[in-house]
């Protein structure tokens, strides 16, 4: 069969097949329906009993950042998110740095899971069995699967998504009817959640807002799609957006009727499981074990995903020499499998996970670990979008000073607002990785000579 030559653009018109409502529903399972519960006991405490008021704060950040994220994927429309975005919206060296502070986020994702899971099994089912033994069983059985090559399915994924909206939804009228029942209108509607003077404290706002935007990590993956859209310009910028300010509002009623229900967060028997004593309360054991399955299948879907990914990211720098090849590039003879960075990524999901227990809340360091690196790549892609934009105003458009200017900028501070009330482990941890590769690129480029190595997010 012969090609036109016009083939490669009427194939690549073909593959844009999603619409914008298939952009949503990947975002929001990427994101999931009940992605604020896990944080809820450790946000209560960080904020002083504001998780609501904090995921709103959080959303106005990431929202004007979703903005940023949507108009750079039309400008650079491949895969590799603030990598790609800052590479070639600004400079490659910063690009590679940006790419560095997303790496960290990859190998991070099946260390939070494990740490979720271990937590949830020994504070709730399990207390005689300690945190360390649930964390090795944890990343061993999530290693021991991605070693075999099992991996869950778009179906599977869906099925998931469908029970916790169930779940979620049977909260939501449970809890109403708790609140009506016990203490009226005035029980279901309140301004305690947002404000109360008597223990409003600004700066754990701050800082606990940190923890928070946890809540909204993986909104960026809808980006990568960019190549298979219907009109990328203008779906990818929606997409974006809704899927942050769904995730906000959805989130933020989910969270509201938890701290109407239980309102005193110091009485909470585990912090990394409070929101299954909420459910409790309101529907009983039925609910509470109906939450917590869910939570933990999905803390080990994602861990699972969490750690192939990581690992074939790895391969992908191995093989290309941007990490020793002999190790990280190597496959299992006949597979596809990199089994070398499989066995890595358990080690240090459980290593972590027992090193971070040490310090406190092994949950709250790895999200705020997590969201080191997340808040890096944020701060590059807003502004990125203000040099593009506002400065060289891209593909000749007319510069606008709100859309082009004020908007990704003010996006860069809050971003970098959050970012800096990290707390200190989170900044002392994540600042000696980023130093790290600053020392790597330096080398590798003859002193920011010559151009960086790549990283092939498209591996993960």
């Amino acid at each position: 069969m012969t090609e036109s030559p016009s083939g490669t653009a009427v194939a690549a018109r073909n593959r844009r097949t999603l619409t914008l409502a298939d952009l949503i529903f990947f975002g929001i399972i990427l994101i999931q329906p009940i992605a604020p519960v896990p944080l809820f006991g450790v946000a209560q405490k960080l904020s002083n009993g504001y998780f609501t008021l904090i995921i709103l704060v959080a959303m106005f950040a990431m929202t004007i950042t979703a903005v940023s994220y949507g108009r750079m994927a039309a400008l650079f429309p491949s895969a590799g998110s603030a990598y790609t975005y800052v590479g070639k919206g600004i400079n490659p060296h910063l690009g590679f740095l940006a790419g560095w502070a997303m790496f960290l986020d990859y190998l991070l994702l099946p260390l939070i899971n494990t740490v979720w899971i271990a937590a949830a099994m020994h504070n709730v089912y399990t207390p005689n069995i300690p945190f360390v033994i649930w964390a090795a069983t944890v990343a061993g059985i999530i290693t021991l699967l991605n070693l075999r090559g099992i991996r869950s399915s778009a179906r599977q994924n869906k099925v998931l998504l469908f029970g916790m909206f169930i779940v979620i939804g049977f909260f939501i009228v449970l809890a109403l009817k708790f609140l009506f029942n016990t203490q009226g209108w005035g029980g279901v509607f309140s301004s305690q959640p947002f404000y109360d003077p008597s223990t409003f404290n600004a700066h754990r706002i701050l800082g606990a807002t940190s923890f928070a935007a946890l809540t909204y990590i993986g909104f960026d993956g809808v980006t990568t799609l960019t190549e298979d859209v219907e009109n990328p310009k203008r779906n990818i910028l929606l997409a974006t957006v809704f899927v942050c300010v769904f995730t906000g509002l959805f989130g933020g009623l989910e969270v509201y009727l938890g701290q109407r229900v239980w309102p005193d967060w110091q009485s909470f028997t585990s912090l990394e499981t409070a929101f299954m004593d909420v459910c409790g309360r309101v529907g009983g054991p039925w609910l509470f074990n109906g939450m917590g399955a869910v939570l933990i299948l999905a803390a080990f879907g994602s861990g699972l995903a969490g750690g192939l990914g990581a690992a074939k990211l790895l391969f992908g720098m191995g093989r290309d020499n941007v990490l020793p090849r002999k190790f990280f590039g190597y496959v299992k003879p006949g597979t596809s499998t990199p089994t070398y960075n499989i066995i890595l990524i358990g080690l240090l999901s459980f290593g972590g996970a027992e090193l971070l227990n040490y310090f406190g809340s092994a949950y709250q360091q790895a999200g705020e670990l997590l969201n080191f690196g997340a808040f890096l790549s944020f701060m590059g892609v807003n502004i990125a979008a203000f040099w593009q934009f506002g400065v060289l105003k891209a593909a000749g458009n007319k510069r606008r000073i709100v859309v082009d200017i004020i908007l990704p900028l003010t996006g860069f501070i809050f971003c970098a607002v959050i970012w800096w009330n990290l707390n200190p482990l989170a900044k002392t941890a994540g600042g000696i990785w980023f130093v790290i590769g600053v020392i790597y690129l330096a080398i590798t480029t003859k002193g920011f000579r010559a151009r960086p190595a790549i990283i092939d997010f498209s591996e993960s």
